[in-house]
């Protein structure tokens, strides 16, 4: 098991259930990103993301938004629920039609497994992760 099978359907969602999703597989990679802005952003060493297609995800509610600038020089938006904060999925122009759904969010999850470990070069020092995965220093090109 890595990410989702292609015609799978998986429910997720907010922490006080205003943004609810229907996320439709296959996915296209799922990784544990540490970069400096994804630790800012969960308040932990590392995010752990699942890269779709923006048309495979179903939102149901209108989420807030904070852009920013990534590393790379693009713009970066997070969608998150206006009340509760809890963050749904990731936008920003270089992956275009790609966005990075929260893997928290899963009503289930263990649906989903890493298959790589980016940004390793800002990895936090106490975090740990799983020996077997491979290891990017920056962002890798089949995210």
């Amino acid at each position: 098991m890595t990410g989702i099978a292609e015609g799978v359907e998986v429910d997720g969602g907010c922490l006080c259930g205003a943004l609810r999703y229907r996320l439709t597989g296959p996915t296209r990679r799922v990784v544990q990103c540490c970069c400096k802005d994804c630790q800012k952003a969960t308040g932990t060493g590392h995010t752990t993301i699942i890269a779709v297609h923006r048309d495979q995800l179903a939102l149901d509610g209108t989420p807030r938004t904070f852009t920013n600038v990534g590393e790379t020089g693009g713009k970066v938006t997070r969608h998150f629920c206006g009340e509760c904060a809890g963050r749904i999925y990731t936008s920003g122009d270089l992956p275009g039609d790609i966005i990075l759904v929260q893997s928290g969010s899963l009503d289930d999850p263990n649906v989903i497994s890493p298959e790589a470990v980016i940004y390793m070069k800002e990895a936090v020092a106490w975090d740990r992760f799983d020996p077997d995965l491979p290891r990017f220093e920056a962002m890798h090109t089949r995210v």
